[in-house]
């Protein structure tokens, strides 16, 4: 008789009763804290590309753009906070300063808090709705064209895993996003898809006459936008993504709490990663109540640990744990639950794959 799945006992535990677990403490917003993190990221991404307006070796501005990548993403966890409402009361204080630091990484701001906000935290690994990072099964896959295949491959890679992000959100969920879909926002998108194009315009012409060209434009627009890309893919993917968690894509076997909780993944980093990405890979606390600014989590986690720590996935991150999770983790058997290799997909008795890699 199969063993009845851990994550099955929350499916009649309401969120509500969850976050009753985190003390009010985790609440308490910090002007200190949250003013302080956004002058760090936007301090070190200026110094950056005034290095790169700065510098005469291409080589050297092509550096400085990797490092200005790793800054667009801090900054961008600031914005992903704002946007949720844990940094200010004032929605409209939160889109401002929500907008102006997603404005480096080229994402838009309101069509980022459709996707994210609603769907992804609303109906998180329910497969149907939440679509970000949805693993094929083996039937799928086999229908797939060969390009198709290809880049899926690619997606799942762990060094170019930004492609997912590429054109699975980026691309389609915001720059060819038809706005005329939700008519009561359409303004509010279109607005934001200018801000952006327009901010991206006039960084890149500044690069091509102060910076050197193309080598000015590549180090000051392009490399951080793909570190970026990498940043958002490879943490988004490992929020969500383990041999040990599941996918949904029946709406009775799955709940609002087994998502959140079980569903989402803590990735313990040493204190100064902690620190530059702003607690995000502390991951269960937000997906359990998205109101908990960053310099909460940790106290937030202790707190759903005690009561919740049996439903929890906690990993240290180590590159071998990533490696394993990106090689194990490829089709997905939605009936059954588990993951399989390319290899083992393959090798399934009168599976669709079997016999081909």
């Amino acid at each position: 008789m199969t063993a009845e799945p851990l994550y099955r006992a929350l499916r009649d535990i309401k969120l509500t009763t969850v976050r009753k677990a985190i003390s009010s403490a985790c609440y308490t917003r910090s002007w200190f804290r949250t003013w302080g993190a956004f002058a760090f990221d936007i301090a070190l991404y200026l110094g950056l590309m005034t290095g790169i307006f700065l510098v005469d070796n291409g080589w050297l501005q092509l550096g400085l753009g990797l490092a200005a990548g790793c800054a667009v993403a801090f900054l961008f966890v600031w914005a992903h906070d704002a946007a949720h409402g844990a940094l200010f009361k004032s929605d409209g204080v939160a889109e401002v300063f929500g907008t102006l630091t997603m404005l480096p990484s080229l994402n838009m701001y309101r069509l980022w808090c459709h996707g994210h906000n609603r769907v992804h935290h609303g109906f998180t690994s329910f497969s149907p709705v939440d679509w970000i990072w949805r693993p094929l099964s083996p039937s799928e896959y086999a229908a797939k064209s060969r390009l198709e295949r290809i880049m899926y491959r690619l997606e799942r890679a762990p060094f170019t895993c930004a492609l997912h992000y590429l054109l699975k959100v980026w691309w389609p969920g915001m720059v060819m996003y038809d706005p005329s879909e939700r008519p009561r926002e359409r303004v509010g998108f279109i607005v934001h898809k200018l801000i952006t194009v327009s901010f991206a315009a006039l960084l890149s012409v500044a690069a091509w006459i102060w910076a050197g060209g193309i080598v000015g434009v590549l180090a000051a627009v392009v490399v951080p936008f793909i570190v970026f890309n990498y940043f958002i893919a490879l943490f988004v993917y490992l929020h969500h993504t383990h041999p040990d968690v599941p996918f949904f894509d029946e709406r009775h076997e799955w709940s609002n709490t087994i998502g959140q909780v079980y569903c989402a993944i803590t990735w313990r980093c040493s204190r100064l990663s902690e620190f530059l990405i702003h607690n995000i890979m502390i991951h269960v606390p937000h997906h359990v109540d998205q109101t908990i600014p960053f310099y909460r989590l940790k106290a937030a986690y202790q707190d759903l640990r005690r009561e919740y720590g049996k439903y929890i996935h906690e990993y240290r991150f180590r590159w071998r744990t990533v490696f394993m999770i990106f090689s194990r983790c490829k089709l997905y058997d939605f009936e059954a639950k588990r993951w399989y290799s390319f290899r083992e997909a393959a090798a399934l008795p009168g599976g669709p794959l079997q016999g081909a890699l």
